[in-house]
């Protein structure tokens, strides 16, 4: 370090990049709460524990080549409208077939 201040030329481009990387975090925190979301649907309506709900998720990503936030938001706007892409539907089924139903704690076996 020599001690001598930033050049008053690099202070703009230092700010900007600041702000571009609050507004990736800004996306970032936001993405997180779609999937947490998500997540906790699948949960509910799978019966599925959450690392199951995380897991099921990833499946319909990768199988059905969508991003993960991105069918997230289609899960979300599923519980809200009650439509969803029938590729979505499938994959969903399919996952959760593959993970659930998980027996609820202290229900009687059948």
């Amino acid at each position: 370090m020599s001690g001598v201040p930033e050049e008053p030329a690099a202070e703009p481009d230092r700010i900007f990049e600041l702000q571009e990387e609050i507004d990736q975090l800004k996306e970032a925190v936001a993405s997180h709460a779609v999937v947490d979301q998500a997540i906790g649907m699948v949960v509910a309506l799978g019966r599925v524990t959450p690392d199951e709900g995380w897991a099921v998720l990833k499946e319909v990503s990768q199988h059905t080549n969508i991003k993960l936030r991105n069918v997230a938001d289609l899960i979300l706007i599923w519980g809200r409208s009650g439509e969803i892409p029938k590729e979505i539907r499938v994959e969903l089924q399919e996952a959760l077939e593959r993970y659930g139903p998980t027996q609820i704690p202290g229900a009687p076996s059948e």
